[in-house]
């Protein structure tokens, strides 16, 4: 007999049923292999979690169908951390398992089989410690390592490109105690780089990479290498936490405090929390690294998890440039700097930066005017078919608003409120600033860098690069200057996270510039009383989360406490409290009806209206939900009863799922938004 999980989405059916193995079957259903079984009057996958010898089912129990696959995909090891992921995030077990294992690539999985390994050979000897040395304890860090310690560590990175080249000395000093490595990236540009610099010094056969963006085939060759022990070191994306590296020593995260690390997908999970429940699991190392620091992460180090890895203070004076501040607007006697969109601060900056190379500046919003509004009454234009938000794109010249949801052209938009028929902009997209610095400084070139597009090539000399966040194309030799635009408008954003991303987009963007010594300048344009400004001008991303460690502590937001909402339509989410046992002192806010916005800087996707114009339907919910409205409810409880409160969510989405009740309520516990 066997113990298996099939794979459904229904809460209440997350548990292991019984199954008799046939006797042709014997030898390949083995713990860990995917399998086809009957369920529910219909065949299914599964995963074959143990044989068993007996059973407590009363009546005689149906046979395995089959067996897909000889390979035991599923490791003792990724099945423990599936079960705690799942439990730290209210989810199930196959939500969890769909996200951590590649679907099966038959032809990859035989031509693997029949290639001969390559030989790993011994692991290579510790090194001197590169990056490292500029870090008071990072020599101790990397000994550590190569001991076979388990050191934890919270990095704030030097700018320029050593980075990759500091996370591969820390993965060869792992090596070298003969243990693995996972390292997960935001984006395939950053995994590229680190990939390049470990294989310089490990071997393309030890490195794999194990991202969806390689393709299938490859993806599942990669995950196959790890899992027979081919291949120590995974490097990806979020998916890569979930890696099965054999003899795991390290897990590195590199800028954790991007939300690309956080899934879409139930039951959302992020990546820095598989990687810490991981390291718990199997004793691992852990370094978190970055160039500014999350709250998250500095609770980790107030907690004792981890300790600081910063360089010393000569260090980060000689590598990081000036920031000087301007505050957003300009003075009426300056019509030069008003026609470029900066105030005078940034403009010459700019000026004097393009003598001496390529100049950089950081716009919040993509698009040409995303953001618009009614010239006479001021109100939000929206589209009059499915409310959503009406922007301004640039194309061959002609400008014609149009829906941001439904794609909507809108040549003769009226304002539902007085009847207006004039636009004007709330908000100015990096493509609209392309054309303002253009015509502010014509004799330099103009370089585009936009999320759709791949990262351009700056050309040396007298070039400006407009780019959003996250995008800017790295310059031999650094930037000359860079300007960060509409810095209030990123600090004024209704989020919980607006300061911590800020500071972590600015530093980022900074981290590109010549230090000051080689005359590198930043200007940003936000106000200089802000906490976030103040952190950029002295260098201190640690300070910083701190601070905003210490408020949210003090209001009880995560990641001092414990947060989870549930979004869905609005009767479905009465039941839900309904149902739910919350322990005790947990507080209930809400429900209240709720509209996701699209964030800013990131291309909206074009969704269906809803049928009564209030809200757009959830996901995977009943045809009806529109019509009910969508609410959200925030739970929020003391930090130590986090997994009583995961708990109890999910038993109450199971409650709801055995009834059939009508509506879905999507759960996420401590969302990176509150909004």
């Amino acid at each position: 007999m066997a113990r298996v999980v099939v794979d459904v989405p229904l809460p209440h059916l997350d548990r292991p049923f019984d199954y008799a193995v046939p006797e042709p079957m014997a030898q390949a259903a083995r713990p860990g292999v995917r399998v086809r079984v009957r369920f529910a009057g219909q065949d299914v996958d599964g995963w074959l979690l143990e044989r068993v010898a007996a059973t407590d089912h009363p009546r005689g129990l149906a046979p395995i169908r089959r067996v897909v696959s000889p390979e035991p995909i599923l490791t003792p090891a990724l099945l423990a951390l599936a079960r705690a992921v799942a439990d730290r995030y209210a989810g199930t077990l196959g939500d969890v398992l769909r996200l951590a294992v590649p679907p099966r690539h038959a032809r990859a999985e035989e031509e693997l089989t029949r290639q001969a390994p390559v030989p790993p050979g011994p692991p290579p000897a510790p090194g001197d410690p590169g990056p490292w040395a500029a870090y008071p304890a990072g020599a101790a860090f990397l000994g550590r390592l190569a001991a076979g310690g388990a050191p934890r560590g919270v990095w704030t990175a030097l700018p320029g490109p050593s980075w990759p080249e500091a996370i591969a000395r820390a993965v060869a000093a792992t090596a070298a105690s003969g243990r693995g490595s996972v390292v997960v990236v935001p984006d395939r540009r950053d995994g590229d780089r680190v990939e390049a610099r470990l294989t310089a010094l490990l071997g393309a056969h030890r490195v794999a990479r194990l991202e969806a963006d390689v393709g299938p085939a490859a993806r599942y060759t990669a995950y196959l290498r790890l899992l027979r022990g081919h291949a120590q070191v995974a490097v990806g994306t979020r998916a890569c936490a979930f890696a099965p590296v054999t003899r795991l020593g390290l897990v590195v995260v590199w800028d954790d405090g991007d939300d690309q690390h956080a899934d879409l997908r139930a039951p959302y999970p992020h990546a820095r929390e598989v990687l810490r429940l991981r390291a718990d699991q199997q004793g691992a190392a852990a370094l978190l690294g970055g160039w500014s620091r999350s709250v998250e992460a500095a609770a980790l180090v107030e907690c004792g998890w981890a300790r600081q890895l910063v360089p010393d203070r000569a260090s980060q004076r000689s590598r990081w440039p000036r920031v000087a501040v301007a505050a957003d607007g300009h003075p009426d006697d300056d019509p030069t700097a008003r026609a470029a969109r900066m105030p005078p601060v940034a403009w010459r900056a700019v000026h004097d930066g393009l003598v001496r190379g390529p100049v950089l500046v950081q716009v919040v919003r993509s698009g040409y005017l995303p953001g618009l509004s009614c010239q006479t009454c001021r109100r939000p234009a929206r589209c009059p078919d499915c409310q959503g938000p009406v922007a301004l794109a640039a194309g061959d010249g002609v400008h014609i608003p149009q829906c941001g949801w439904c794609g909507r052209a809108l040549p003769a938009w009226t304002c539902s409120t007085c009847q207006g028929r004039r636009l004007r902009a709330r908000s100015v997209g990096v493509d609209r600033t392309a054309e303002e610095l253009g015509r502010a400084f014509p004799g330099a070139g103009v370089v585009l860098s936009r999320a759709d597009r791949e990262l351009p090539r700056v050309p040396p000399g007298r070039t400006l690069v407009l780019a959003t966040a996250g995008v800017e194309p790295p310059v031999e030799g650094g930037y000359a200057a860079a300007v960060l635009l509409d810095g209030d408008s990123l600090l004024e954003r209704p989020d919980l996270r607006a300061g911590e991303e800020a500071l972590r987009r600015w530093r980022a963007a900074a981290a590109l510039v010549r230090p000051a010594a080689e005359r590198g300048l930043v200007v940003v344009c936000a106000d200089p009383a802000a906490p976030a400004v103040q952190a950029l001008v002295r260098s201190d991303p640690a300070g910083f989360a701190e601070r905003e460690l210490a408020e949210r502590a003090e209001l009880r937001l995560p990641p001092a406490a414990a947060v989870a909402t549930l979004t869905g339509p609005a009767s479905a989410v009465r039941s839900m409290l309904d149902l739910v046992r919350l322990p005790a002192g947990t507080a209930v806010l809400g429900p209240v009806p709720h509209e996701a916005a699209p964030a800013p800087g990131r291309p909206v996707a074009a969704r269906p209206p809803a049928t009564t114009g209030t809200a757009p339907a959830v996901p995977g919910g009943s045809p009806g939900d529109a019509q009910d409205g969508v609410s959200r409810a925030v739970l929020r409880s003391d930090r130590r009863l986090g997994p009583e409160l995961a708990r109890a969510l999910r038993d109450a989405a199971a409650v709801r799922s055995a009834r059939r009740e009508a509506g879905a309520v999507r759960v996420q516990i401590d969302p990176r938004d509150l909004g």
